[in-house]
């Protein structure tokens, strides 16, 4: 009866939601705590399009498949329509072509990898923890 439960309202499993645990970029200093913190351990920074259906998607594909322990992983989030001046200073700093979305890993104050649209995945980073 499985169609007609959805169709009619029968019972539905909830279903488990994940997220990341995000760290809002939105001071330019920040970068320097991105730049130390990718000494000690992975930063991940995923540069988002707030209005764009393909950086939504990516989002919730990449929390979904999230499964690193938070102290592996640093991970910040940048809002590229509030914050277009810190994504630009990202590109100069790290030496990585603007794109949105995109996920860049930092360590020892480098980028390491960086993806964008459907190359995003958080399996990725994994050879990077």
């Amino acid at each position: 009866m499985g169609i007609f439960d959805n169709v009619f309202g029968g019972k539905k499993e909830p279903k488990e939601e994940k997220s990341l645990p995000w760290k809002q970029l939105t001071e330019m200093s920040q970068l320097d705590d991105v730049v130390t913190a990718s000494k000690g351990k992975t930063v991940a920074i995923l540069k988002h399009s707030t209005t764009c259906g393909i950086s939504r998607m990516v989002l919730r594909q990449l929390e979904r498949e999230y499964d690193y322990p938070a102290e592996q992983v640093d991970f910040y989030y940048l809002d590229l329509k509030a914050y277009r001046s810190i994504s630009n200073e990202i590109a100069q700093r790290f030496n990585v072509w603007h794109e949105s979305p995109q996920l860049i890993v930092i360590r020892n104050g480098e980028a390491v990898y960086n993806a964008s649209h459907s190359a995003i995945v958080a399996s990725a980073i994994e050879q990077f923890v």
